[in-house]
């Protein structure tokens, strides 16, 4: 790159995102555990549908995603019209940013958020501000005390992401209520299908004017692997973002199966007892050996051990084993290891790794 050839101000500080770690050198069949995927893969009918796009590849997809949108409205009992559908949940949060975020403007979230939030600001221009969290739980006083004039957008997730924390509607209606008037807050729900009872905050985002809801079908659903997201809120904010978006952002492909998927929510209900079951399980087993966590409401249990050191140790055990779990030092949280749920077998496996590891029979 020469001198006269530069990028916009912002970009040269983002550090590449590290997805969860899939391979493990020399060993064949190792037990991914490290990116929050669904063990189940997506249902039946999601391949179902896969497997007939495939007589319409030649064809563009539609523009408006009509029956995507109508399907999760149906599902979810929402206005169609102020649903958007983008490339996984991410590239909401990142048309959020390009439209309502730039230089002078600030952006908050935090401190163990979602990468993509800051990574998304600096995109832009804008300034990311990380706020800190008491006990690895979003702390809406905290939040609020960090707005100003210049704050644009707030996003938390609900549950977090790599902590499995979660606050309540009420705490988010008071964090809703207290940010400043040219602020949006965004609900990062790429876990919310895992919660019994809650709706990602839709009761919020229906009564409020400045408050947009993100959801994904990379988890319960098991399409990470397609990448299918999407988003809702006012319908002046929803407009605002249509003019962004790429108008074939989505392929046939993505739309169709995400449609299948969301209209099979018997599968969604098998995927969230399970692991409820499984989670509850894990986290037990591995407290018993000294290793605790905070009650997860999501599919992954965040270990936490007693330094890095002891984590890092332990991570190269596991992978010894052949299970890759991953390592959150990126999130601030170096001491840690975030474990997927898994199937049943899976968790046994990792648990008794676990318990080896630290020398307990």
């Amino acid at each position: 790159m020469t001198d006269a050839i530069r990028p916009q101000p912002g970009i040269l500080d983002i550090a590449l995102y590290e997805g969860g770690k899939s391979h493990v050198a020399g060993m064949q069949n190792a037990v991914k555990l490290s990116s929050n995927e669904n063990p189940f893969g997506p249902s039946d009918r999601a391949k179902e549908a896969f497997q007939r796009t495939v007589h319409s590849l030649h064809r563009y997809p539609s523009t408006d995603h009509a029956p995507l949108r109508d399907a999760i409205a149906e599902v979810h009992g929402l206005d169609p019209a102020r649903v958007i559908c983008g490339v996984g949940s991410d590239e909401i949060i990142t048309f959020l940013c390009q439209a309502y975020a730039g230089p002078k403007d600030e952006v908050v979230f935090t401190e163990h958020g979602f990468l993509m939030y800051r990574i998304s600001a600096l995109a832009v221009g804008a300034t990311p501000v990380e706020v800190h969290e008491r006990e690895r739980t979003t702390d809406v006083d905290a939040i609020l005390a960090a707005c100003n004039r210049r704050t644009k957008l707030v996003f938390i997730a609900n549950p977090n992401n790599p902590t499995g924390t979660m606050i309540s509607v009420a705490e988010i209606e008071r964090l809703a209520a207290g940010i400043p008037k040219q602020a949006i807050l965004v609900l990062d729900g790429a876990y919310a299908e895992y919660v019994e009872g809650y709706d990602g905050g839709l009761s919020i985002v229906e009564a409020r004017q400045n408050v947009v809801m993100t959801r994904t079908f990379s988890k319960i659903y098991g399409l990470g692997g397609l990448r299918i997201g999407w988003g809702y809120g006012p319908k002046a904010i929803i407009d605002v973002l249509n003019r962004i978006r790429g108008p074939f952002n989505l392929s046939t492909t993505q739309l169709e199966v995400a449609e299948a998927a969301v209209r099979d929510q018997d599968f969604v209900n098998r995927c969230r007892a399970e692991n409820a079951r499984m989670r509850h399980w894990l986290s037990v087993a591995l407290a018993e050996v000294g290793v605790p966590s905070d009650t997860s409401m999501a599919n992954f249990v965040l270990a936490r051990f007693a330094s890095e050191e002891e984590a890092t140790a332990c991570d190269a055990f596991l992978q010894s084993q052949g299970l890759i779990v991953r390592r959150v030092a990126g999130y601030k949280l170096p001491h840690c290891l975030r474990i997927t749920v898994g199937d049943e077998a899976s968790c046994r496996r990792v648990a008794h790794a676990v318990a080896q590891f630290k020398g307990v029979k």
